[in-house]
């Protein structure tokens, strides 16, 4: 068994065919061209190319390639504004994805769009719905919310501690922080997931966090996972590092 994954891209193609090159290295050194990507969600915000990495992937889908691609809480948040009624998210009603911590005018930039706040959320909401290409709005419609393979469990966030998976809610799937990151307790399956930034991605024992602050100026992190014991190495440039699981349940 053999499967890659990749961290919280917001919306930085350069790192994103980065990763994916060291993907199709390790898949020469290994002899394995099936193995299946995961990308743990949060796709744009933030960076400058969002528009380039929804295309980038969609192309990359349509042509068959064995990608699945999870669905963020910023990614949630862009579908939401381009319906006709700007939805908010409800786990975050608070929160408008035009609102400068959150990313979302960057997102509408690399489409072309004047997003002075002069302008009004409307007349930028109607540009928008004219600019983001079908195949970038199917793509984000086709996300699923977690993928399940022998003993791991992808998903964007993380997971609510002692409720089985089978009845996990989206809205934790794409939000939770708290209490997942600090719960200690073995999930049944080794979680891999993003959205909480660290340094580097790190392996918790119980979960593997593999957002490494992208979005911030840290890197985008690709990892291989193998064998029944479900090894973890992280991909570089000088070829795998291994990721040794850390006692702290806190990151």
């Amino acid at each position: 068994m053999r499967v890659y994954a990749i961290g919280d891209i917001h919306g930085h193609l350069d790192k994103l065919k980065a990763v994916h090159a060291l993907i199709e290295a390790d898949r020469t050194r290994t002899g394995d061209s099936d193995a299946l990507v995961v990308h743990v969600g949060d796709l744009v915000d933030r960076g400058p190319d969002s528009a380039g990495v929804l295309g980038y992937l969609a192309k990359g889908v349509a042509q068959g390639k064995p990608w699945v691609i999870l669905k963020g809480n910023h990614d949630r948040m862009m579908r939401r504004f381009l319906e006709p009624d700007r939805l908010r998210d409800p786990s975050r009603p608070d929160l408008h994805w035009l609102q400068p911590n959150i990313g979302g005018r960057s997102t509408l930039e690399s489409y072309g769009i004047d997003t002075d706040p002069a302008r009004g959320k409307e007349a930028i909401h109607r540009d928008a719905r004219a600019a983001v290409p079908e195949a970038h709005v199917a793509l984000l419609d086709g996300m699923a919310t977690h993928h399940l393979m022998p003993g791991l469990f992808f998903v964007h966030a993380g997971v609510r501690p002692g409720v089985r998976f089978a009845n996990q809610v989206e809205d934790d799937l794409v939000w939770i922080r708290e209490p997942f990151l600090s719960d200690p307790r073995d999930h049944g399956r080794l979680v891999v997931h993003g959205h909480s930034p660290v340094a580097a991605a790190t392996h918790y024992g119980n979960r593997l966090n593999i957002d490494s602050a992208a979005a911030y100026g840290g890197p985008l992190s690709a990892v291989v996972i193998e064998g029944e014991d479900l090894s973890v190495s992280l991909l570089t440039e000088a070829g795998r590092s291994p990721l040794v699981p850390v006692h702290a349940a806190i990151g």
